[in-house]
């Protein structure tokens, strides 16, 4: 059975390794859906990953990754912690900070330029 309701599949996919607790999968869950569903925002799609180290003697057993395409721009970020929650805020407030660069960017019809190196920034003659 299809459904018309466009909330019926996130965007952004969820997924996990390793002995992540489904409190921190539903945490998580809640704090993506709050960037991503920020109103003025492009489309947003992609996957945040979320992994848990079995190894007990790492200082930060917990990585968090998400791979968004924000509008036409791609947005990359990592985040490590120590505990399942600390993580996951971090990457909120890294994906926000984030997120809201690319969505300005696309409303300014901003263009990155390639550095000067590359032949960006070149006056013609």
């Amino acid at each position: 059975m299809t459904s018309d309701n466009p909330k019926a599949a996130p965007a952004v996919r969820l997924r996990f390794d390793g002995p992540v607790d489904q409190e921190t999968l539903a945490y998580a869950r809640m704090k993506i859906d709050a960037v991503v569903g920020r109103s003025g925002l492009p489309a947003i799609t992609g996957e945040v990953r979320i992994v848990r180290a079995a190894v007990r003697h790492a200082d930060r057993p917990w990585l968090a990754t998400a791979d968004l395409h924000v509008g036409g721009r791609q947005v990359v970020v990592l985040a490590e912690e120590s505990t399942g929650r600390a993580v996951v805020d971090l990457l909120q407030d890294r994906l926000r900070r984030q997120t809201d660069k690319a969505a300005h960017a696309w409303e300014d019809g901003q263009r990155t330029e390639a550095p000067p190196w590359r032949g960006g920034g070149q006056q013609s003659a």
